[in-house]
């Protein structure tokens, strides 16, 4: 019994120890499942590849919004490409500017003065004056004067008429007064017979006899060289005033009389109409030094081509440069028939013109009732 026990108990012995072996063993079995948490690492792993998938879709997105930028871009260069000629039209020269002179016109208005700059402006400007001065270089007064207070009395006369007709007065009046002494003491009605033919006669022999008595009483019967002196002289104004200035003491200024007036305004070097406001907009354009001969130029050009009524645009040689190309005649052949003066062969206004208009093939105008 003692033995059976003893082999029961070694039995329960072997049964615990196959117990604890087959514990061991299904615990061995177990780990397996302890490795579970690996599997769960792997799917950390997996689960980091995704928000990595994430991550490369915003890097696809600006890609995409590249791509979707660069064929945007060629839409708007083409938009801006488009829009382009659209300032271009308003610089195009009129279509019957361009008709009767082809190549000329058609660089005309290139740059059309409504959008045109401060600096082209300027360059604009200088360059009709450079191209007038070759036109025109014997340009001068129009008026006869042998010293400066025949040139002033000629100058108020001037008003209204032309220059040639007062060329054609003055003789007569300089001989029975050749000072400003003799006008100041003259008979009113005698000087008004005088002038009669420069039309406003009465107007204008007060003037000259006024002014003859100022230079007498305030200046000792000589002109002054000083602007402001000038003006203070019955019917002399700044236009009168830079007249004698520039022509009979060498100081620059500049004229604006009614053909300096339209043509700048054509050539818009200003919209102004005011002379004094002309003159400080076209005087801001130029070295001080230009503005007399600049005033003979754009004067000479006005009264032989660019005229108020119809100006010869098709014979113009400043065409290429002028914004009003097309506002007169553009054929050429008609437009050589609306010149005057020397351009057309014909008398100019002084009836004693300097040599150098002489030689350029000028002809001086015939005196009073001569034709």
């Amino acid at each position: 019994m003692g033995e059976q026990i003893s082999d029961g108990g070694r039995r329960t012995a072997k049964a615990a120890k196959t117990a604890a072996a087959g514990g061991s063993a299904s615990a061995k079995k177990a780990a397996p499942a302890r490795k579970a948490p690996a599997k769960k690492g792997t799917a950390k792993k997996a689960t980091a590849k995704k928000p990595a998938a994430k991550k490369a879709a915003p890097a696809r997105e600006p890609a995409a919004k590249k791509a979707s930028a660069r064929k945007a871009a060629p839409a708007k260069s083409s938009a801006a490409l488009k829009k382009a000629p659209a300032p271009r039209k308003q610089v195009v020269a009129p279509k019957k500017a361009t008709a009767s002179v082809p190549a000329a016109p058609a660089r005309t208005v290139a740059a059309h003065p409504r959008g045109e700059s401060r600096t082209a402006l300027v360059r604009r400007a200088r360059r009709i004056n450079r191209e007038l001065a070759e036109v025109y270089p014997y340009a001068h007064p129009e008026l006869d004067f042998e010293n400066p207070f025949q040139l002033v009395v000629a100058t108020v006369l001037s008003a209204q008429t032309t220059d040639l007709r007062v060329n054609q007065t003055t003789p007569a009046l300089f001989a029975k007064y050749p000072t400003p002494e003799d006008l100041a003491a003259a008979d009113p009605e005698e000087v008004e017979e005088i002038l009669r033919p420069t039309g406003f006669f009465r107007a204008k022999t007060k003037s000259v006899i006024g002014l003859s008595k100022a230079l007498v009483e305030q200046f000792g019967g000589e002109v002054p060289g000083r602007l402001e002196d000038l003006v203070k002289l019955p019917g002399v104004g700044r236009k009168t005033a830079f007249v004698v200035l520039g022509n009979a003491f060498g100081r620059p200024g500049i004229t604006v009389d009614t053909h300096f007036r339209r043509l700048v305004r054509r050539w818009k070097w200003t919209d102004e109409t005011d002379p004094d406001k002309i003159e400080a907009a076209v005087g801001a354009l130029f070295p001080k030094s230009d503005w007399t001969d600049l005033s003979h130029h754009v004067i000479w050009h006005g009264r032989r081509i660019c005229h108020a009524r119809k100006p010869a645009c098709g014979a113009c040689p400043i065409a290429p440069l002028c914004p009003a190309y097309g506002e007169g005649e553009t054929d050429p052949e008609k437009a050589k028939k609306l010149l005057k003066y020397e351009k057309a062969g014909q008398p100019g206004q002084r009836l004693k013109p300097p040599q150098a208009y002489l030689d350029a093939g000028g002809r001086a105008a015939p005196p009073l009732g001569a034709g």
